[in-house]
């Protein structure tokens, strides 16, 4: 089923993609990533649902973040108001890793609006440096990010997006990323302090997220890093109404590596809804 898409029409509105009729699902993507992530997901979804997607500030057709202050999660979640509104009350959440942190925030700031979220490995850093004091197990992206805002100062982008995807994929993936994908990769990655100031600021308590009694779906993979583990193992034990699956053989970015699995367990929790 074909989809629309929305280009912004004022300097702060962000761009998102939509399709189906329906009750509504709002998808959100990850950093280095844009709504054309969830492209799989929509086409599924369409059929039964409203379903929207959105660019994040700096992402895909969104505009850049305009302020010198650091950008929080709760900035991304007003970004996202004009979808919020056209999804209809009330709606499902979908997010992946930053889009994942960014639901977990628009569900607490927003109860009623909220039906049900579904996770696929939220990066609420700042909960595991809540927790104890680095050395932690936010060490592993804390590094990476610290790498990437290096070699961006030396002026090396693509240096950058190394260590972020390998990071997150395993070494060698950056260099085994095709050359037509790379360059919108790599000036995603310009915006890595940006993502780091909303993941390690945020200030919300573990304990917020025992409020949300909502259903919520969290996917993980087996193979993801121990950073994806350390935030799963805390929010898995807060969470009052979560379901929990872990899949084998997939690694942080399962929602691009492996859509077909991720979207069948979208599909069969929003089903129940």
């Amino acid at each position: 089923m074909p989809g629309t898409e929305k280009l912004p029409m004022e300097p702060s509105a962000p761009f998102f993609r939509e399709a189906g009729a329906g009750p509504g699902v709002v998808c959100l993507h990850s950093n280095a990533s844009s709504s054309s992530q969830w492209r799989e997901l929509m086409e599924t979804l369409a059929p039964r649902h409203h379903v929207l997607a959105a660019d994040g500030w700096g992402a895909g057709k969104s505009p850049r973040w305009p302020h010198e202050r650091a950008i929080t999660l709760d900035d991304e979640v007003a970004l996202l108001e004009p979808v919020f509104e056209r999804a209809g009350t009330p709606f499902a959440l979908v997010g992946h890793s930053y889009g994942g942190a960014v639901a977990l925030v628009a569900a607490l700031t927003q109860p009623a609006r909220v039906r049900a979220l579904a996770l696929y490995e939220p990066t609420m850093f700042a909960l595991l440096d809540a927790e104890s004091a680095p050395p932690n197990d936010a060490d592993g992206i804390r590094n990476a990010v610290a790498a990437a805002i290096g070699a961006l100062e030396a002026g090396d982008r693509d240096r950058a997006a190394e260590h972020f995807i390998d990071y997150w994929m395993g070494p060698g993936s950056w260099a085994r990323t095709p050359e037509a994908r790379r360059p919108a990769i790599a000036a995603s990655v310009v915006h890595v302090r940006h993502w780091a100031a909303a993941l390690f600021g945020e200030r919300r308590p573990l304990a917020a997220f025992a409020t949300l009694d909502i259903p919520v779906l969290y996917l993980t993979g087996r193979d993801s890093t121990p950073t994806a583990h350390g935030v799963a193992r805390l929010l898995t034990a807060t969470l009052p109404n979560v379901e929990v699956v872990e899949l084998d053989g997939v690694g942080h970015m399962g929602p691009i590596t492996h859509p077909q699995r991720i979207n069948a367990e979208i599909v069969r929790f929003l089903a129940r809804l």
